[in-house]
């Protein structure tokens, strides 16, 4: 049984790339059951957000509502930041930004950037240990005709199916291929930009949680970037794939409820 907590803590769910908040839809309500606050929303060009993809070129301008949304935080608050797949680089320049606004940053097999190299170098690594044919039948575009465009990222029904959703109802993947939108690595923005800081991003107390049958970022990738940059605590998630909060949402809220009693 979960237990409610003495405190009421704040939840804050930042979704991947191609993904709304609407992921989080099992979730939620879980966490709010025992109790707590929990906020979620749709980044810059995603879910019910009206901006396309194309006018988006910096990871700030696709992390802009999470980054208004840590603006208006009062100082005595402080969050707990929950980011998946991508949203792991979303959370880490909240972070960055507000590190005294978050008791606990949490990767949910998230990208997790360090603060010694640039910040695409995760990406970076990741790229080049995928075989192209990894992808599969996802879309890679450029933004227009620029050579130095960012390029949009759509994932294709087999890449979801087979790497994402393997394991979630038939209802979850419909649902997913019917609300993904293009979306980006922003790796040219990453490349250039200055990476995060010891005193920023750094100074957060962090926590990974590994999913064991992610087949998109591999249990492999997720220790690769836990040694990397190694965390303040580790959690791995039992037979779940990519999308932990559709796969098994009880689970992983009971691993967030124990993150936050812990760290929050």
């Amino acid at each position: 049984m979960v237990r409610m907590s003495d405190k009421q803590k704040h939840f804050v769910l930042v979704h991947g790339a191609c993904h709304g908040a609407w992921c989080w839809f099992k979730l939620k309500p879980l966490l709010e059951a025992a109790g707590h606050r929990v906020s979620d929303f749709d980044l810059t060009a995603s879910g019910t957000n009206t901006e396309m993809i194309q006018h988006v070129v910096t990871l700030s301008d696709y992390t802009k509502p999470l980054l208004e949304f840590m603006t208006g935080i009062p100082p005595e608050e402080k969050v707990v930041l929950v980011g998946h797949s991508l949203g792991g680089m979303n959370i880490a320049l909240a972070m960055e930004k507000f590190p005294e606004k978050v008791s606990v940053g949490v990767f949910l097999a998230a990208f997790m950037p360090d603060y010694v190299h640039k910040r695409s170098y995760v990406l970076d690594q990741y790229k080049e240990r995928s075989l192209a044919e990894a992808w599969m039948d996802t879309e890679f575009l450029p933004y227009n005709a620029e050579t130095e465009s960012e390029m949009s990222m759509f994932f294709g029904p087999k890449f979801m199916s087979s790497k994402l959703y393997q394991l979630c109802s038939d209802e979850d993947l419909e649902l997913g291929k019917t609300l993904i939108r293009p979306s980006s690595l922003f790796l040219k923005d990453l490349q250039a930009a200055n990476q995060f800081t010891k005193g920023g991003y750094g100074y957060v107390k962090r926590v990974y949680v590994i999913c064991d049958e992610d087949k998109a970022i591999t249990k492999e990738f997720q220790q690769w970037m836990i040694d990397n940059n190694p965390v303040d605590d580790v959690k791995e998630l039992k037979d779940v794939d990519h999308m932990a909060m559709l796969c098994d949402s009880n689970q992983l809220n009971v691993c967030l409820l124990d993150i936050a009693h812990a760290y929050a």
